[in-house]
């Protein structure tokens, strides 16, 4: 794609921009760059959030002048992806590549409290009997990041909405815990009046009972939980499936799991990617392998860029995305993949996975499967 095509995608993109983030700099101190719409005095702008060092600094920037300093960003940056109300468009080395979703138009504001599905000062049942609220609806100073966590959830929730089929709507969620998302996963999606049937699992019994005796205690409908293990559920086929914070290989079950059903959605967050750093090697990054740190982290990152282009090959749009950031926790990649029906060969998995010499648990479970 040349730099005038290039142009006509940015400029088109911002009328509806959501939000835009830069990253993986070629070089210069600006580590990340993000883009979202302000209205300042009654015109609409456009905030360019900076983060050097650590710190974070903020300019504005006119709507004529904001697609010349985004091309020009993206030619310091590498990466680039764009969101708008009906579209996820990724940059990456000038090649812009555009998937179709659906999402909810930004609320263009300044200096103002960031509106959140799940609203500070109202009072919810579930987040009161979880202990994230008071009855007044205050969140609690203890729960303030995990009240981020479940709005930042509900926010990659509601993106997918539109992806669901019609009708009623089967979601799993694997080790769901103490379920704080699972409530919210149910709240969001009766508030978008989908009529969902929601199974949390877990291997926890004692978690387990807790949380089904909320659930029978605010009559939350079309909500259940059940003691048991991603291999042996079997209760219905999900078109949404959710795996949190499984760990290891558990991650890797549960994504064999959904793409044998075909699940419409899958939203996973790893966990302790172990299985990859036993046996990843690469003669060219022996520097960075040496250290036990940088192996552990280098092998996450492959081990989820090996899941995403397998769910690619298996018929799925795939992205790997910021869940949370890094300050809360830093576990803070999501998959969010989406059923498209359209399979990508395998000629970027086998390159990745002969530079590493490893692979994910998810490759042997497909295969197993006939995937």
């Amino acid at each position: 794609m040349n730099q005038g095509d290039l142009s006509t995608v940015v400029t088109r993109a911002l009328p509806t921009l959501v939000s835009a983030t830069l990253s993986d700099p070629r070089g210069g101190d600006v580590e990340r760059v993000l883009v979202r719409p302000v209205v300042i005095k009654g015109r609409r702008r456009y905030q360019f959030e900076s983060f050097r060092g650590g710190k974070a600094f903020h300019r504005n920037v006119d709507e004529h002048d904001a697609p010349g300093e985004i091309l020009a960003l993206l030619t310091t940056f590498r990466q680039g992806m764009i969101a708008t109300e009906d579209a996820d468009i990724q940059v990456v080395r000038g090649r812009a590549v555009s998937r179709p979703t659906r999402r909810t138009p930004a609320e263009a504001g300044h200096d103002r409290a960031k509106k959140h599905l799940l609203a500070d000062g109202q009072p919810v049942d579930f987040l009161v009997r979880l202990g994230v609220m008071n009855r007044d609806g205050a969140v609690l100073a203890a729960k303030r990041d995990k009240f981020r966590q479940m709005n930042r959830y509900v926010e990659f929730v509601d993106d997918i909405v539109g992806d669901l089929p019609k009708g009623r709507v089967r979601v799993v969620d694997f080790g769901c815990g103490k379920s704080y998302l699972t409530f919210a996963l149910h709240d969001l999606l009766r508030r978008r009046g989908v009529d969902a049937e929601i199974v949390g699992l877990d291997l926890k019994r004692d978690v387990i009972e807790e949380c089904a005796a909320i659930a029978r205690e605010l009559k939350l409908e079309g909500l259940r939980f059940a003691v048991g293990d991603i291999a042996g559920f079997g209760a219905f086929k999900a078109d949404l499936v959710v795996s949190l914070h499984a760990c290891d290989t558990a991650t890797d079950a549960a994504l064999a799991k959904a793409v044998a059903w075909e699940a419409r959605v899958i939203l996973a967050v790893p966990c302790c990617q172990h299985e990859v750093a036993r046996t990843i090697a690469n003669p060219g990054q022996s520097a960075l392998l040496r250290h036990g740190i940088l192996k552990e982290r280098a092998a996450s990152l492959v081990t989820d860029a090996m899941r995403a282009e397998l769910l690619e090959m298996a018929g799925y749009a795939a992205q790997v995305i910021e869940f949370i950031d890094t300050e809360h926790t830093p576990k803070n990649l999501m998959i969010r993949a989406v059923w498209r029906g359209t399979k990508r060969d395998g000629a970027a998995y086998r390159a990745l996975r002969e530079a590493w010499g490893a692979a994910p648990r998810l490759e042997r479970l497909l295969a197993r499967d006939g995937r």
